[in-house]
């Protein structure tokens, strides 16, 4: 006999399902992250399933669409009661039909892996969790940076679209409002760099890391901590191994490693040598 759950209706989440997001988040042992849900879904597209009493969420998602070349699926999660009922298989199933010829993205923990495989998805590539608070370790980065400035919101939007591949101008327009620290480096040629610190529980996340090289991050990265006496936190490309291991040896610790795949193509587009942490996972 199918599953009651099988007869509930998907439905397009708004800003205004925050909290219910929130909520299920906690009840997956995750943090709430509302801030983070309500860039999600202004963003994104949103969807969901109402518990049967409609005083909740059975399951989530959203998705980041960057038009017809690339969209990230992120924050897949099924409330703890209905976990193993096939609810989170039926929801995926729904996004992949929404998005249909659409190359995907998204970073799996290993619990959430071997659903992905079996919905067609293949491991491409890898990123390291890192978390903690910064103590600058070894000589000071020599690159310069500053705060940014609404007049380089068009050269970071140059910069972005260049390394990420794709135009996200609705989320990076977006990270003055969002992040409590934004901060650029240059030289006479233009923007070399840019990152962004924003509030994530008791944390400062770090991301987006665009940066010219592995000296211009690390710069970008210190002056960001120097701002902030909360922990820093963030998603480093494991092929960026020399700031991995700057940042482990500046009391950032290593606390879990995330499968970066790919549906429909066989890696990300841009350039991942500057491209070093993303604005969060759950955006690709």
């Amino acid at each position: 006999m199918p599953s009651p759950l099988a007869e509930l209706p998907i439905r397009r989440l708004t800003t205004e399902d925050l909290t219910a997001c929130a909520d299920l988040s906690e009840d997956r042992g995750w943090p709430r992250e509302e801030h983070k849900w309500g860039f999600l879904l202004a963003a994104g597209t949103g969807y969901g399933i109402d518990t049967p009493d409609g005083k909740g969420l059975v399951t989530a998602c959203v998705i980041t669409s960057y038009g017809p070349r690339l969209a990230a699926i992120g924050m897949v999660l099924v409330a703890d009661r209905f976990a193993r009922q096939g609810v989170g298989r039926r929801l995926m199933k729904h996004v992949l039909r929404q998005l249909e010829g659409t190359p995907l993205t998204l970073h799996a923990t290993p619990y959430g892996r071997p659903l992905y495989e079996e919905l067609g998805f293949e491991t491409t590539g890898r990123a390291e969790m890192v978390r903690g608070h910064f103590r600058p370790s070894g000589p000071a980065p020599t690159v310069a940076t500053r705060p940014a400035t609404a007049e380089d919101l068009p050269r970071i939007l140059r910069l972005d679209a260049e390394v990420f591949g794709q135009d996200r101008t609705h989320l990076i327009a977006r990270l003055p409002a969002f992040a409590d620290q934004l901060r650029v480096s240059e030289d006479s040629a233009g923007l070399t760099g840019f990152a962004a610190a924003w509030p994530n529980m008791n944390t400062h996340a770090v991301g987006p890391l665009i940066a010219r090289d592995t000296e211009t991050a690390k710069a970008l990265v210190a002056s960001l901590a120097a701002g902030t006496d909360r922990p820093l936190r963030t998603d480093v490309d494991v092929r960026h191994e020399t700031l991995l291991n700057w940042l482990k040896a500046s009391g950032v610790e290593s606390v879990g490693f995330n499968a970066v795949m790919t549906h429909g193509i066989p890696a990300l587009p841009g350039d991942w040598t500057r491209r070093f942490a993303p604005l969060t996972v759950a955006a690709g």
